[in-house]
């Protein structure tokens, strides 16, 4: 607790460390409060009681990422999503196309190009799924929208696609201002606000029980715990592989001669798989909602079952095939083994070139399994909570892309305040120095 307080003290002497934190608070603050201003016309009241219990599957997965401004129809109702889309098709862009590839491979100047693009973009995605979000969250719902007029209804749109642009300025802005990447700040902060009110459901829910419920809470709690630490290991997981540099001079001095490593992630395809297999198990289901046949209405009835048996299996097979999939495409061998030759590393006992690159694919093949299947067993962790009576909200913080993301945020997030503090002579929040965040074990990623 005496080095808890010193660290603390320690942080608010920096006085750059500390500017950094209160930006990060401010623009949290400001997210938060804006996440609670409705759009004009709509009844707050109204869409609250339409609203009860009826988020679910993917709704319910935005929801919960936009801190619920999503069901309360906010001037951020659509909050980060759209950057988010835009974000993954311009990284996917640079897989096909040659143009792409290049700007990412052009240093600032790329990396700002590539930026442009994506705000654009997330303007163009905004644009389409405003209307959609009105139509579906809003106007479907009685007494919600008074008078829908045309004039209402462009209005409403300019402020959802407004709010979006600036809560992704926000996100730029706690990351060049504050302290840990802000779009992911935004996100988990999303997410984490709704654990008060479901670790109170859930007290709730067991003080009222008289058989045992206390006790059922204290195991509740082990459990979230020990999730958790299997998470962290999931997210800071990595296989070392040893990268030995040749021996040069220069003048009179002799460098090179070290021995270097390449961390390759266990889960280097981070939330991902998820996301992508969520989008997936949503697609047929609305396919078979236009079908009037018995087979298909069994067949929605089986699907839209999210703890059922056989929702989970389809669902942890699509994360760990997404898992192989997007680290593939993220993670290129080839590149890499392009890079040691170019620098004079080398991989000791494998010959630099072809067989390096041969090398670290079959690495990364054999790290990526555990990892995958690891990964989607925290996916479907929550659907085991519901079995043991848990409280649903209280249950999406057992596994899942909510969790995932709070523990790589909070990671990362400390990794940088322990690098202001190490770089200024202080003990950082573990004396052993060895917080790792995201980025700092996605270096070889290219």
């Amino acid at each position: 607790m005496k080095n808890l307080i010193n660290t603390l003290r320690n942080i608010w002497k920096i006085e750059d460390l500390r500017t950094r934190i209160l930006n990060t608070l401010g623009f949290i603050l400001i997210y938060r409060l804006g996440s609670y201003i409705v759009l004009p016309g709509v009844n707050a009241d109204a869409l609250a009681q339409a609203n009860t219990g009826a988020n679910e599957g993917i709704v319910g997965l935005i929801n919960i990422f936009a801190g619920g401004a999503f069901s309360r129809a906010s001037v951020f109702g659509l909050g980060i999503m759209p950057y988010i889309s835009a974000s993954i098709v311009v990284q996917l862009l640079g897989m096909a196309l040659p143009y792409f590839r290049k700007l990412q491979q052009g240093g600032e100047s790329g990396r700002k190009k590539i930026n442009q693009i994506t705000r654009f973009l997330t303007v163009i995605i905004t644009l389409f799924q405003a209307p959609g979000y009105i139509a579906s969250q809003v106007t479907n719902k009685a007494g919600v929208v008074s008078d829908p007029s045309s004039f209402w209804w462009m209005q409403s749109v300019l402020i959802l696609v407004t709010g979006t642009m600036f809560v992704m300025w926000l996100g730029e802005k706690i990351t060049d201002k504050g302290i840990g990447n802000g779009i992911s700040l935004i996100i988990m902060i999303g997410i984490i606000a709704r654990l008060p009110y479901a670790v109170t459901t859930e007290f709730a829910s067991r003080v009222n029980d008289e058989g045992g419920g206390l006790i059922m809470l204290l195991i509740e709690m082990v459990l979230l715990l020990l999730v958790i630490v299997g998470s962290i290991m999931l997210v800071q997981g990595t296989r070392k592989i040893p990268v030995q540099f040749a021996k040069k001079i220069v003048g009179n001095k002799q460098v090179g001669g070290v021995r270097q490593y390449i961390p390759l992630k266990v889960n280097a395809a981070g939330v991902m798989p998820i996301i992508f297999a969520q989008a997936i198990m949503f697609i047929p289901l609305t396919v078979a909602g236009f079908s009037q046949s018995e087979t298909m209405a069994g067949f929605i009835g089986t699907f839209s079952n999210h703890y059922g048996f056989w929702y989970n299996v389809i669902f942890a097979l699509l994360i760990i095939v997404f898992t192989y999939f997007y680290t593939a495409i993220t993670v290129n061998p080839n590149q890499m083994a392009e890079d040691m030759k170019k620098n004079g590393g080398f991989v000791p006992g494998v010959k630099p070139g072809k067989k390096t690159a041969e090398f670290i694919d079959t690495v990364m093949s054999r790290i990526t399994l555990p990892g995958s299947i690891f990964l989607a067993l925290i996916a479907i962790l929550p659907a085991f909570a519901i079995k043991l009576n848990i409280q649903q909200e209280f249950a999406h913080f057992y596994g899942g892309t909510s969790l995932l993301i709070l523990v790589g945020v909070v990671l990362d997030t400390l990794q940088q305040i322990e690098s202001h503090l190490l770089m200024r002579h202080y003990d950082g929040l573990m004396k052993s120095g060895r917080i790792k965040g995201r980025s700092s074990m996605s270096m070889t990623t290219a």
